[in-house]
């Protein structure tokens, strides 16, 4: 790519990348968010949803068939189909009580040069692969579960010749038509960033730029217009952070500055109210893994990945919690978030390996557990999508 300046650049965990295959018969793309005009989608718009049934009373319908006949749902009309895409379907799944809670996990494959998105239920059952994402291979991308919904974003892919290409695009996989579809893109060509999902809006935050140097940069995506729009940027560059979303408030923590020596502990905080950004100084470093469950989030930092380290929003204050040997004597993990428990995905393969998990509702002692639940390769990375 003309301008890279590849000294310059820090490409990470090249393995988390996309296969560079596309299968025509199973990908769905589209330039616009499908969810954004279903009315103009259906010649038919006036006609009943199911012919002798008022609207409300058919999409209750549409919502009790099984999960694995909505791909089938989606051709027999298109306003059947932009109803399944719609955040209203989910609505009134969990009306009915239909909401289904699965466990979507990036995992490499067993040499390690490839990558695939593999599905399990709260059982650790059901498992398949999700259809492949259209592009070249990336690494470095954003990754957040928006409206039901997985978002793959930005990041960064390698030509044979050496040369890398900073993207800008967006790639949205519905998980109740098993279908993937291209969103707006970016403002801003990104790697290496923090995003997180904060009241039904993306926000995509710092990282690496197109020339390889550190962005201080922030933008936020609303689905409800297929559009990105900058916000204020960071009172600095920051790269190799992460971000989530605590009471309406973005939080960007970890990885490093360009004003701090080493990593950074400050945590920077956007209130999407008051449009401007506020600053703490009681975050963490280095940090390898990280989820959100519940109203606290779960970390673990490179320096010691034999404890959890606990953030509480409400008074920012941190709790250290040891990591059992049971199951697993890995110093690496990944997390996951199923069932209202976090899971601990080895990053070692070992023979007795059992994949380990903290209740943070059990009574004091027994929050340790093991379970059967585990990729079918090395996590990469994991998100939860309930629909």
């Amino acid at each position: 790519m003309p301008g890279f300046i590849a000294e310059n650049t820090r490409f990470t965990e090249p393995s988390m990348c996309f296969p560079n295959l596309v299968d025509h018969n199973r990908v769905t793309l589209t330039k616009n968010n499908p969810c954004v005009r279903c009315e103009a989608l259906d010649d038919d718009d006036n006609n009943p949803i199911l012919p002798g049934l008022p609207d409300d009373v058919s999409k209750y319908c549409l919502a009790l068939v099984p999960r694995s006949s909505f791909p089938a749902m989606g051709g027999v009309s298109k306003r059947w189909r932009c109803f399944i895409r719609s955040t209203e379907f989910i609505t009134v799944r969990k009306l009915a009580g239909m909401v289904e809670e699965w466990l979507y996990m990036l995992t490499a494959d067993c040499e390690g040069k490839g990558s695939h998105w593999e599905v399990m239920d709260c059982n650790g059952h059901n498992r398949r692969s999700l259809p492949l994402m259209t592009g070249p291979a990336k690494a470095g991308f954003g990754v957040v579960v928006l409206n039901g919904k997985l978002l793959v974003m930005a990041g960064y892919s390698s030509s044979n010749g050496g040369t890398a290409s900073v993207s800008t695009e967006v790639y949205q996989y519905d998980s109740c038509l098993n279908s993937w579809s291209k969103l707006s893109d970016m403002n801003v060509a990104r790697y290496d960033f923090a995003c997180a999902e904060v009241n039904g809006l993306v926000y995509a935050v710092g990282g690496y730029g197109a020339d390889g140097n550190s962005l201080s940069s922030a933008e936020v995506y609303d689905p409800d217009t297929n559009k990105w729009a900058l916000i204020e940027s960071l009172r600095r560059p920051r790269w190799g952070c992460f971000a989530c979303g605590f009471e309406g408030k973005l939080y960007v923590m970890g990885g490093r500055s360009s004003f701090t020596i080493g990593h950074s502990k400050f945590v920077d905080v956007y209130d999407p109210e008051k449009h401007d950004w506020c600053e703490m100084k009681n975050g963490c470093v280095m940090v390898t893994a990280h989820a959100v469950l519940g109203k606290k989030l779960f970390c673990m930092e490179w320096k010691n990945q034999r404890k959890l380290a606990i953030f509480n929003p409400e008074d920012n204050s941190w709790k250290m919690v040891p990591v059992p040997l049971t199951g697993s004597s890995s110093i690496g993990f990944r997390f996951g978030i199923l069932n209202g428990k976090l899971l601990l995905f080895s990053l070692e393969e070992e023979p007795s390996y059992r994949t380990l998990l903290y209740d943070p509702n059990a009574a004091p002692g027994s929050e340790w557990q093991t379970s059967d639940i585990k990729p079918s390769g090395l996590c990469l990375c994991t998100v939860t999508i309930k629909a």
